[in-house]
């Protein structure tokens, strides 16, 4: 005698995917995720990232003088949140897999799908501009873009790559941004540059062994003291055959995503009832200050 829902996706499974789904993205997050500032769910169109510049101490003048004030250079960042959607059919000869099985290959689809566009969205705002609101004296508001400025890129003009990454490292020393004042930094690296690395004849032996591991996949490498994260999407740089690798504070950015549809499955009644597996995930994120960005401008060899 048959068995009642045996091959049928009922609603109790559709809520066992989602929060299966949930589960998996909150253990398995994204390479780039756990290198900046997670602001978690984020509740509306945007959000704002306060900054905030630096103050130094005055010798006190006269006795019974007046109070001198130091007013820091504030601002107010915007960030405005994107949709990004991914929906996929169900073969019918699936279904009865996916329900013994809420991990199966739909659900490492999205997953993996979801965790690569973080990845893109991150390294986006590490290089790319962002909104800044200041009030003058006056009280006047004005917003601009802020780029980052050319005193944090290194072109390739600099020399070899292990040159551009030394400097790049020496920049964070000089503005107080390095494990000196408790920051935590990063380095995006690609093939292409664990390539130059290994047939560089100068590295050391310990070098070299550090190196191998980044071959290697090597989870929290940590070389010239960063850590180094693999991702291939790298945009050109200022020249079009060069390519930006970014080095940077865990601070330097922020990023806040949200639900706009669960990702689950559902069933399409305009498509005579066939299931599909997805949702629309809202993600952004933003630079919160320039001097804890270096972008390395190299030239693939």
């Amino acid at each position: 005698m048959p068995i009642a829902n045996e091959n049928k996706i009922t609603a109790a499974f559709v809520q066992q995917f989602h929060d299966s789904y949930e589960i998996a993205c909150q253990q398995n997050v994204s390479r780039l995720l756990g290198t900046v500032t997670n602001r978690g769910r984020i509740q509306g169109e945007a959000f704002t990232i306060n900054d905030m510049g630096q103050v130094e101490m005055k010798p006190s003048g006269a006795r019974f003088g007046d109070t001198p004030w130091t007013i820091p250079d504030a601002g107010v960042r915007s960030v405005t949140m994107n949709d990004f959607d991914l929906f996929l059919p169900i073969e019918k000869r699936d279904e009865p897999k996916l329900k013994a099985h809420p991990d199966d290959k739909y659900m490492k689809l999205l997953h993996n799908a979801h965790n690569r566009k973080v990845d893109d969205v991150i390294y986006q705002a590490l290089i790319g501009s962002i909104a800044r609101k200041t009030v003058n004296d006056a009280g006047t508001a004005s917003t601009t873009n802020v780029v980052l400025p050319t005193s944090q890129i290194i072109a390739p003009t600099l020399g070899t790559l292990k040159q551009q990454i030394i400097k790049a490292k020496s920049l964070f020393r000089k503005n107080e941004c390095d494990e000196q004042n408790g920051e935590e930094l990063f380095q995006i690296y690609t093939a292409d540059m664990m390539s130059e690395f290994l047939n560089d004849p100068t590295l050391t032996n310990a070098d070299f062994m550090k190196i191998q591991m980044l071959q290697d996949g090597a989870v929290g490498t940590k070389w010239l003291g960063v850590t180094w994260v693999a991702y291939e999407k790298v945009a050109n740089g200022a020249t079009a055959d060069s390519k930006r690798a970014p080095m940077y504070c865990k601070s330097a950015v922020h990023y806040g995503d949200a639900n706009i549809t669960d990702f689950g499955i559902s069933v399409r009644p305009d498509k005579k009832n066939i299931k599909q597996v997805g949702g629309v995930h809202s993600m952004a994120a933003g630079r919160a200050n320039e001097i804890k960005v270096v972008a390395i401008d190299y030239i693939p060899k």
